[in-house]
This record gives structure tokens, C-alpha cells and sequence, in this order.
């Protein structure tokens, strides 16, 4: 008998058929087009979907967990897989779904009384799509190579996943002022009735599916990125073998050299991450490296370090 995983609250697992998984949330039929699984799984369990998909199966599980309201366990989620996965959906909202809900509303509007109104409604739409894309392609340019570099243990720069999570923000408001004006402000023409609500309706889901994308950056993959980034400090053992510089002493990068020049000054590290346009979270991996590099673990040893090396 299929098993009510909605009524039982089990978790997703990955000895569950997938089907059922489908059946308690029909929204997960997005998640399985991002992860590239084709459909007649039949009875085929998630572990065996996901095997012959070359999907790793912890991380659908989490995603899938996530999105259906189940706790999800990210601690065998895989970081790579995960980001291919955020990748794959911010092709999809900006390739398939935004194109096709602007088709959708410029049919539902096109021959409405006041041209004007229209295209102010068709603007007000082309604005959003432009600030989800400039949004999606920082993501996918910065962040993403970011996280890409964390993984390669290559060096990574001066960013961190809290420069991201700092300025990260929902971006589904604007598609809930655009469904109020157009339920209580716009009135469609008698024809043009069904093709508005048919628009109403996919824009609820669009809305949804971006507003839950988001919620799953925060909640799983900003959380991700932090363990890899601590594991990444952890790995980092810097001892009498530190790279020296010509003097014979312990070699600074530029950014640890500024740093060390504002702790000398007696700047907090709030101070230094708005002096230089850093996160708090930034600074303060810097100093951690610092004070591991030079053995020296106070601010006042650090000033003091900084003045006989000339750097304030």
C-alpha cells in the first residue's frame, strides 16, 4: 500500500519510492527538471533515481526534505552538486519560466482598454525579470566561483559567503505587488477573463517556487559554504615553514598588512570591514590567519608588530 509520507511526517529517505515523493509534493516535479531526472522512475526507489541519474543522493534528499517542509540533513549534502543544482534553477526561472510568464501576460493584457496602464504593467514585469537576472548572474559569476575555488583549494580572494548572505534578500515581493494590482486594480477585457486568471495562477506558482528557492540558499546552502570555508581554516597549518619575504620574515599578503595597520590604529573589526568594504566575517578570518601566521594572538602584540614593520 502507498505509504501517506504527509499524514505518517516522515522525511523523505532514499529507500522511498520516488514516485511517493511526487505524489506528497507536486512542486518537487521542478527540483527533479533541475537535477536533469527524466520521469518513468515507475516504482524505482530516490536512491535508485537518483544512482541512475548521477545525482548524489543526499543532496536531493536535503533539497527535497527542504522544500516539502521535512527537516533536511545537509551533513552528507555535497557542495558541488548543490550548487549545480541553484545553477541549473536560475536557468530555468530566467530561460523557461520568466520568458514564458511574460508571453502569458502580454496575451491577458495586450487588447485591455488603456494601452498606457498595460504597458506599465508589462514595465513594472520587465523590471523584475532584469533584478532576478542581475541577481542569479552575481551568483553565478561571483559567488558560485567563490565557493568553486573553496572547493578546488585554490585561493579564494578576500570574499566570503557573508558578503553574500549579508546583501541576500527574497526576490519575490514584487511579483505579489504585481498580482494585487492586477486581482484589485486592472479589469481585463471580457475575453481576455480566463487568459488573465490562467496568468494569475502560474504567477502564484512563480512566485512560490523563487520564494522557496531563496529560503533554500539561506537555510541549506549559506550553511554549506560556512562549514567548507571553517574546514578550509582548519586545514590551514602555518608553522616556522610559513613563506618568508626577502627580509626573512613571515610573508604578508596586502589585505593582512591593512589589516594589521587598522588593529594598530585600534579599530574594531566592524571598523576595518566598513574601512575596507569587507564583511565582518572576512576581517576577522583574516586575523585569524594573521595571528596564526606571526604567533601573535593579541591586538596590542599585532600593533605593536605592525609599527616595528612599518605598516601604520
Amino acid at each position: 500500500m502507498k505509504q501517506k509520507t504527509h499524514k505518517t511526517g516522515l522525511a523523505y529517505a532514499a529507500q522511498m519510492p520516488m514516485r511517493h515523493l511526487i505524489d506528497d509534493n507536486h512542486m518537487l516535479l521542478a527540483v527533479l527538471t533541475r537535477f536533469g531526472i527524466s520521469l518513468g522512475f515507475g516504482e524505482a526507489t530516490v536512491a535508485d533515481v537518483c544512482k541512475s541519474s548521477g545525482v548524489h543522493a543526499d543532496t536531493f534528499l536535503a533539497i527535497a526534505n527542504f522544500m516539502s517542509g521535512y527537516p533536511a540533513d545537509i551533513k552528507n549534502a555535497d557542495v558541488a552538486t548543490m550548487m549545480k543544482y541553484l545553477r541549473d534553477a536560475h536557468h530555468y526561472f530566467l530561460d523557461y519560466v520568466a520568458p514564458n510568464r511574460r508571453r502569458d501576460l502580454l496575451q491577458a493584457i495586450c487588447s485591455a482598454d488603456g494601452s498606457r496602464m498595460s504597458l506599465a504593467i508589462i514595465k513594472f514585469y520587465n523590471d523584475f525579470i532584469n533584478e532576478i537576472r542581475r541577481h542569479m548572474e552575481y551568483e553565478n559569476d561571483v559567488v558560485f566561483n567563490y565557493v568553486q575555488a573553496l572547493i578546488d583549494g585554490r585561493d579564494p580572494g578576500d570574499f566570503s559567503i557573508d558578503d553574500f548572505s549579508d546583501k541576500h534578500a527574497p526576490m519575490h515581493s514584487k511579483l505579489s505587488e504585481l498580482k494585487e494590482l492586477l486581482v484589485c486594480h486592472f479589469t481585463a477585457e471580457r475575453g481576455c477573463v480566463d487568459m488573465l486568471n490562467s496568468f494569475l495562477f502560474n504567477l502564484v506558482t512563480f512566485e512560490y517556487d523563487l520564494k522557496m528557492h531563496c529560503a533554500l540558499e539561506d537555510s541549506l546552502f549559506i550553511p554549506m559554504i560556512r562549514a567548507l570555508e571553517a574546514e578550509g581554516i582548519r586545514n590551514v597549518t602555518i608553522d616556522s615553514r610559513s613563506p618568508l619575504d626577502d627580509n626573512g620574515d613571515v610573508s604578508l599578503t596586502n589585505r593582512e598588512q591593512e589589516i594589521i595597520s587598522c588593529i594598530a590604529q585600534g579599530m574594531s573589526n566592524k571598523e576595518i570591514a566598513e574601512k575596507l568594504f569587507l564583511s565582518v566575517h572576512t576581517v576577522a578570518t583574516h586575523r585569524r590567519n594573521i595571528c596564526s601566521k606571526l604567533n601573535l594572538h593579541s591586538a596590542s602584540a599585532l600593533a605593536v608588530y605592525g609599527i616595528m614593520h612599518g605598516f601604520v
